[in-house]
């Protein structure tokens, strides 16, 4: 349910804003009042609110340093301000210290239904990109306190705030892409785009159209413009997930592209500029790689500015009981069903596995007991369901 607050001098104005907003019963609103600048601050430390109605001209503490006081605490609520004094440089000033809006006295009542469904909206929308946001950091946590994935994490908190290509090294299923992901959460990027590209399958005579993109008509099937990667991911993050298997060509324009910060479009003689972020990931080795004519040296040096090597899982055993947990509880919530538990026996089954698909192959082994197991997976639910 909204809450708005009103904060104004003049009771009878109070009342009439008052009414108003209650009168509009589909939106439900809880509305509350403060009669001088100092009340209406009490009221926002001891309250959220969504909407705040805000008289510019008020007693003790004005409608400005309301706004002002409120920014600096980081308070969410969308701010209206409201004066009988209105002009272009008020409306300019209040905006610019954080006002979504300004009405001048008396409110036309069109105007301020509107701007208050308005703000609503917004609010609606920041709380849902915040649950998403969250959402998608705890889908791809990195979960684990063994000695080897501390190194990793401590290398991301190092890494992540700066500029630097990383090349993410590791086995199938270790969760190179987990890290990829913490990077770009941890950077100044992180408002951008995560961009992927998985190049090894993409098939390779389509690799740079997807990468770079391609001009209508530069091949048969090209029937339209096409924005490739690079520019999709532009003020973000380019995750470039298996390039040890990226063609000879294409890795020659990668290459060109983060020497000179520029890309061409398939069949096209323009210059893009791009400004991404470039992280790279591999099961390969990649130095062997280039010792057998299959992997750039140049390009390898421009990736691997910085090394982080993802450890496979049974060189970190003593994470599993937390991944099955996480696992557990992830497959309950999307299956709409109680979380089952596992019995410590059942724990020592797992542990004994080497695991040579790592975390993947430990995903989905635990998918297949909460579906073919009781409410307790015991140690003979691991032994028969395991391979």
């Amino acid at each position: 349910m909204p809450r708005i607050l009103i904060i104004e001098d003049e009771a009878s104005i109070r009342a009439v804003l008052k009414d108003i907003l209650l009168d509009q019963k589909e939106l439900k609103l809880e509305v509350d009042e403060a009669k001088d600048g100092a009340e209406g601050l009490t009221k926002l430390e001891q309250q959220a609110y969504d909407v705040v109605f805000c008289d510019i001209k008020m007693p003790k503490v004005d409608g400005m340093e309301v706004l002002q006081r409120a920014k600096a605490a980081d308070h969410p609520a969308n701010f209206i301000m409201i004066s009988a004094h209105g002009t272009t440089e008020l409306a300019v000033d209040a905006t610019k210290a954080g006002a979504y809006d300004f009405l001048q006295k008396p409110p036309d009542l069109n105007r301020l239904l509107v701007t208050l469904r308005n703000a609503l909206e917004k609010n609606s929308l920041v709380r849902e990109t915040k649950t998403l946001r969250r959402k998608v950091n705890q889908k791809y946590e990195i979960v684990g306190e063994s000695p080897a994935l501390a190194e990793v994490k401590e290398m991301i908190e190092k890494v992540g705030p700066t500029e630097a290509r990383v090349l993410i090294t590791g086995p199938n299923g270790a969760g190179k892409e987990l890290v990829a992901r913490q990077l770009h959460e941890s950077s100044n990027r992180k408002a951008g785009s995560f961009v992927e590209v998985n190049c090894a399958a993409i098939p390779s005579e389509l690799i740079e159209s997807e990468l770079f993109g391609h001009e209508k008509g530069s091949f048969t099937s090209a029937v339209k413009q096409r924005i490739g990667k690079f520019e999709q991911a532009e003020g973000g993050t380019l995750f470039l997930d298996e390039i040890g298997d990226m063609s000879l060509s294409a890795q020659a324009k990668v290459l060109r592209a983060l020497q000179e910060n520029k890309i061409t479009r398939v069949g096209g003689e323009k210059d893009i500029a791009v400004n991404v972020r470039i992280l790279a990931a591999t099961n390969k080795d990649l130095k062997k790689e280039i010792a057998e004519g299959r992997f750039r040296e140049d390009l390898y040096h421009r990736l691997a500015v910085i090394l982080i090597k993802v450890p496979a899982l049974k060189d970190r055993k003593t994470d599993i009981a937390l991944l099955a947990e996480k696992f557990l509880s992830e497959i309950a919530a999307e299956y709409g069903s109680k979380k089952k538990s596992l019995a410590k026996e059942a724990l020592k089954e797992l542990e004994k596995y080497d695991w040579p698909g790592n975390i993947r192959e430990l995903k989905n082994v635990m998918e297949r007991l909460v579906i073919m197991c009781g409410p307790e997976i015991g140690p003979k639910d691991v032994q028969k369901y395991l391979v």
